[in-house]
């Protein structure tokens, strides 16, 4: 499975003065549907993580469509874009009831529990065969 979807309602420490959600918030809900691919595909973050391994964000882009307020609910799509040798990226959209909110990609490395770049792990590339 290369794509997922979640819902997610805004709260309301996510929010600014002006009662919109704050731009910062919408990486935090990327990384709640990114968290879930991986989890829906056999590996969550903790046990990617038990085995040496990280996934540092390197680049993270967001295109803001519309606003979202306090109590919005939103879905959220996540999909493998490409896996790289050393590399991830995952792109997002977000929609509330049908209309596009916003979209963008986080771009990660693959790491050793040290911070050193290394080759995507076989047992992680086999989660998303198609």
């Amino acid at each position: 499975m290369k794509k997922i979807g979640i819902e997610i309602r805004v709260r309301y420490v996510e929010t600014d003065q002006m009662g919109v959600a704050h731009h910062a918030s919408y990486f935090t809900w990327m990384e709640a549907a990114r968290t879930e691919l991986l989890r829906k595909n056999g590996m969550s973050y903790r046990a990617f993580e038990e085995k040496g391994f990280h996934l540092p964000v390197r680049e993270a882009y967001c295109r803001y469509r519309k606003s979202l307020r306090y109590d919005d609910v939103m879905n959220i799509e996540a999909t493998l874009l490409e896996l790289g040798g050393a590399s991830l990226k995952i792109g997002y959209k977000i929609y509330k009831i049908g209309d596009r909110i916003a979209d963008g990609y986080t771009l990660h490395a693959f790491t050793d529990s040290s911070g050193n770049v290394v080759k995507a792990p076989r047992f992680f590339k086999s989660l998303f065969k198609s």
